[in-house]
């Protein structure tokens, strides 16, 4: 599938990318000297620290951008609806961020390795705030649902796709950037948003 994006999709796109930093930057600086709230259990205290998995975790970035190009680019209205989504999912992130900012205390990275070094620097610029629902779940799995389903996008990129949103969910978990509610949470945001976006659509094309 060529990747030729109109202009519109195009703005869309570019759209989608500032929503993202309004919702994370923006809920961060309102949220500052709120009392920040903690979700960490027992459980997750047991996940261990695998730094190898910042790969993951940094690598879905560009797992993000392609799906993201594919899923306003397979179909017009179908992108409408997957933009829209990704809006409104973002909206209530940041409304959790604003009114139930979430915190956690992050392990000390004491390892010589690169994948140490990486994480290390992950740490550095992104601090432990911001974490309920996980936007790295919530965006990964609406690159899931983006291409799910549509059969003019090949079965074994549905597949991949897929594994990639599960395997990137694990990462904050192993990187230990998440706690493990941070993590279902963006899933359900990803399924609500969509769900969301459609009735919205749907409710508008009518009318018209």
């Amino acid at each position: 599938m060529k990747m030729n994006l109109s202009k519109r999709q195009t703005w869309m796109l570019a759209g989608a990318f500032l929503v993202n930093g309004a919702a994370y930057l923006g809920g961060r600086l309102i949220s500052q000297g709120f009392r920040h709230f903690s979700l960490v259990t027992p459980w997750d205290l047991k996940i261990p620290l695998l730094s190898w998995t910042v790969l993951i975790y940094l690598g879905c970035y560009l797992f993000w951008i392609v799906n993201y190009c594919i899923s306003v680019k397979v179909d017009q209205e179908k992108g409408y609806h997957f933009f829209a989504a990704h809006c409104i999912g973002e909206v209530i992130c940041f409304l959790f961020f604003v009114f139930f900012p979430t915190s956690m205390v992050r392990p000390e990275i004491e390892g010589t390795t690169v994948f140490d070094w990486l994480l290390r620097l992950t740490y550095f610029f992104d601090a432990a705030d911001n974490l309920f629902p996980s936007i790295h779940c919530f965006v990964s799995w609406l690159c899931w649902i983006g291409v799910r389903g549509k059969k003019e996008i090949p079965k074994w990129y549905r597949i991949v796709s897929l594994l990639m949103a599960v395997f990137i969910c694990i990462s904050t978990l192993t990187v230990k950037q998440h706690v493990i509610a941070d993590v279902p949470a963006g899933i359900a945001l990803a399924e609500l948003s969509y769900f969301l976006s459609g009735k919205i659509l749907g409710k508008r094309n009518k009318k018209i």
